[in-house]
């Protein structure tokens, strides 16, 4: 008897884990999906099609990806890419321009996959400089909560004080609680105010792209390199710390695939999962590491059920009071908006082009019908590159003239 015991348990905490890791990681960033969709273009129906063709992709490339290479290869929808198109705003040529730069991004993914010198090209942007676009990104969610505090208090109040309670005490459930409590708050003032959205199943509503150079420089390229950056690079990482080795080419190319398939139906890019990639990947989903991906295999079917619910969901954030849902999904991206200032100004050397970068990014500018996020990234590249041409002339001359001031 007392030898079955760990058996069970050993059965049993895979599945555990791999439904907790598809609630958690959809819990905690859904609605921010949903804002850079509504953002860019799309209709409530049009952001559920997203979401909805998003947890497919991905619950499909994770079993897929699972099953062959025996590793707990988590995939995620890109929430800083999302957060980037909330920044972005509309582009010229409306929704269709955004749906084809979402398919522009799984062929560049592909083409990492194919060609891997293109992945060697992104990593040569210097991390603070990419770390500052970010940060400069998630800013504009991330001051949702402070701007619904003052405008919908009754809403956001209970929400902050749940977020940080659990924050305290239960770290991992803080974001998707305070989601959770958002919904139910939303759900209480629409029955009062006339009644919820009508049941209805996840649906892919199909639009054909269209190819804009105003949303291929304003959305696809910025989109693809905060995803590559902050998702694939990092995914990689976290994954390697529990002693697993991602094949590179094949992850590549099922998120590439992905991407391309998703994209007519709304979904904006599927990558490497770096903070759920831990829930399937450490100890806790499986005692023995060669069980883990059975975790991961879970949590890829449980995202193709989510993604009945997508329809639904993006009704009911439609009704929404203004600013609400965007509060709590500010303030799932707290931690990755420390992460990237650390990232950015965390180094002393060369901090001028990370702070140009973050400016221009933070400051939402369209020039030319082309989002901050571009322009961030090639100013921060500008000043970098002219502080590495001054000559030692230069440095000394500055030098001496601080000198009688110090």
């Amino acid at each position: 008897m007392e030898r079955s015991r760990p058996s069970r348990d050993d059965r049993s905490r895979p599945v555990l884990a791999g439904v907790v890791t598809a609630l958690v990681g959809f819990s905690s960033s859904f609605a921010v999906v949903l804002a850079g969709l509504r953002a860019v273009g799309a209709t409530p129906a049009q952001a559920g099609s997203g979401l909805a063709a998003l947890c497919l992709a991905q619950g499909i490339g994770m079993v897929v990806l699972s099953w062959r290479h025996r590793i707990p290869i988590t995939l995620a929808w890109s929430t800083p890419g999302a957060a980037l198109l909330v920044s972005t705003g509309a582009v010229a040529g409306g929704w269709p321009a955004a749906v084809g730069a979402f398919l522009l991004v799984g062929v560049l993914v592909l083409a990492t996959a194919a060609w891997p010198r293109l992945g060697a090209l992104v990593g040569r942007i210097p991390v603070p400089v990419a770390q500052a676009m970010l940060a400069g990104v998630l800013l504009t969610l991330c001051l949702a909560p402070v701007r619904a505090l003052a405008s919908e208090p009754a809403f956001v109040v209970p929400v902050v004080v749940v977020w940080l309670v659990l924050l305290r005490l239960a770290p991992r459930w803080a974001t998707p609680a305070a989601l959770g409590l958002t919904l139910a708050l939303v759900v209480v003032d629409e029955v009062r105010h006339g009644g919820l959205p009508a049941a209805s199943v996840g649906h892919l509503a199909w639009t054909t792209p269209h190819l804009g150079w105003q949303a291929v420089v304003g959305i696809a390229v910025p989109l693809f390199l905060v995803t590559m950056a902050s998702q694939n690079v990092p995914g990689v990482a976290v994954l390697g710390t529990f002693g697993y080795q991602v094949p590179w080419r094949s992850a590549m190319t099922v998120t590439g695939l992905g991407t391309v398939l998703a994209a007519p139906a709304g979904g904006h890019a599927v990558n490497l999962a770096a903070i759920t990639a831990a829930l399937a990947a450490s100890p806790d989903a499986a005692r023995d590491p060669r069980r883990r991906w059975l975790a991961t295999h879970v949590a890829g079917w449980c995202y193709v059920a989510l993604a009945l619910a997508s329809t639904w969901l993006a009704s009911l954030v439609a009704q929404a009071p203004p600013g609400v849902v965007e509060a709590a999904a500010g303030l799932a991206l707290l931690a990755s908006l420390g992460g990237a200032l650390h990232g950015a100004f965390g180094a002393t050397a060369a901090r001028e082009p990370a702070v140009v970068t973050f400016v221009v990014a933070a400051s939402g500018v369209a020039l030319g019908g082309v989002g901050a996020a571009f322009w961030a990234l090639l100013a921060g590249l500008v000043v970098g590159a002219v502080l590495r041409r001054r000559t030692p002339r230069a440095d000394e001359g500055e030098a001496a003239a601080q000198a009688p001031h110090q």
